[in-house]
């Protein structure tokens, strides 16, 4: 079939660090890699604005930046101006003339190009959800007693933006359940962010010392204090260190909360990292830990088990779709530290063998999470489809020769079981 003009549109993206962005990034690198025409609509990274080529994974994508502006409570959130979105939109639509308009979000961008799309014709519409209107609260300045009404009106507009659309995705089942609660939408699909996991280097070597890893965001639903509080609360006698890899806005916060706890010399705050020094990060580990309570996915979590780690995950959101309580880690109640040092003690005193078997299981299970099969789920939808077929999914995964589409079956009965 002949190759697709595809836009997606993104209110975060490269060199921001987060899910979204980097699901964004590889669905673009990955439909170009398959010979796709790609075009990219984010906000600027700078003040410098317009239409260039970017390269991520050796891959020429085309990107349209948009006008944008600080916003100042956040790190580093960049914002496009919302009162120019739709002329813009409709501007990059013309130019591009795409057969498929897939937004990552409903705040602007995804707004924007949505209603320009709709207003066309012709284009195949695609939404995915990575938004939980909750994770920006925080930054919103707004007093405690609007924050209530605020969460309404942005679920509200998220029905009016993907309501749009001829297909809605969201990246696990609970999260489609979600979306489809405080929107009214039915019909939301769950795909997998998907991973490439042939990136990570599982290391199976017995560690010389205990080494818990947290990725991701440095913000308050992380709940990366509860995971500092278990650190102190384990016996001295396995010395314990935490690597928490990533920035944000509580990252003074936390280095005076483990400083206060008597453990700041245990406790490793890297800021950002490079993609080669995060993968070492992971193999280097011996636990990962994800306390949040307001993950979709994780992706974190996923490229944490691609490495051959056990996880000790907080029970919320879509953390038990990933984490098999027993088998590839454990869950605990969310904001308990006791139960989250108990955990960790237990994985640390096993005998080498069973702590491999859990490092094994988390590399079956992410199997079920491959990034060829996301691609290739998504072009189905591009080109007409309205529902996630595994075996039609399976069939285009043989005929392309497609890396680990024998092992999905296998890995989803697996994790299933």
């Amino acid at each position: 079939m002949k190759p697709l003009k595809i836009v997606i549109g993104a209110d975060t993206f490269s060199p921001n660090v987060n899910g979204s962005a980097r699901f964004s990034e590889r669905l673009a690198t990955g439909l170009a890699a398959r010979g796709h025409e790609v075009h990219v609509v984010a906000p600027a990274a700078t003040r410098k604005h317009g239409t260039w080529t970017e390269t991520y994974d050796g891959q020429d994508i085309t990107v349209h930046r948009l006008r944008s502006y600080r916003w100042y409570p956040h790190d580093w959130l960049r914002w496009a101006e919302p009162w120019f979105i739709n002329k813009n939109s409709d501007r990059i639509l013309e130019q591009v003339d795409p057969d498929v308009v897939h937004f990552q979000s409903h705040i602007i961008v995804g707004r924007g190009l949505s209603i320009a799309a709709r207003k066309r014709g012709g284009v195949r519409i695609i939404g995915t959800n990575h938004f939980m209107p909750e994770n920006l609260l925080e930054f919103t300045l707004l007093p405690k007693s609007w924050q209530v009404k605020a969460v309404g009106m942005a679920w509200r507009a998220a029905k009016r933006t993907f309501g749009r659309a001829d297909v809605v995705t969201t990246p696990t089942q609970s999260a489609a359940d979600f979306l489809e609660k405080y929107t009214g939408l039915s019909g939301v699909l769950a795909i997998s962010c998907g991973i490439d996991a042939e990136n990570y280097t599982p290391d199976f070597t017995p560690r010389a010392d205990n080494r818990i890893l947290f990725v991701g965001r440095v913000t308050g639903e992380k709940q990366i204090d509860v995971l500092i509080k278990a650190i102190a609360l384990l016996p001295l006698d396995l010395d314990v260190k935490l690597d928490i890899v990533g920035g944000g806005d509580l990252l003074k916060n936390l280095e005076h909360q483990s400083k206060a706890l008597g453990i700041g010399d245990r406790v490793h705050f890297t800021g950002y990292v490079s993609e080669e020094e995060l993968r070492a990060a992971y193999t280097k580990a011996t636990i990962f830990g994800m306390p949040s309570i307001a993950e979709l996915q994780s992706i974190a979590t996923m490229e944490a088990m691609a490495s051959g780690l056990p996880v000790v995950a907080a029970d919320a959101m879509a953390l038990p779709h990933l984490v098999k309580d027993g088998r590839n880690g454990f869950l605990f109640e969310p904001g308990n530290a006791q139960q989250l040092a108990d955990k960790i003690e237990f994985l640390l005193r096993l005998p080498q063998e069973e702590l491999d078997e859990f490092k094994r299981n988390s590399l079956a299970f992410i199997q079920a999470h491959d990034l060829q099969r996301t691609i290739v789920t998504f072009e189905r939808l591009y080109r007409g489809a309205s529902d996630v077929d595994p075996a039609a999914i399976d069939a285009i995964m043989a005929a392309n020769a497609l890396p680990n589409g024998a092992l999905e079956s296998d890995a989803t009965d697996a994790a299933h079981s």
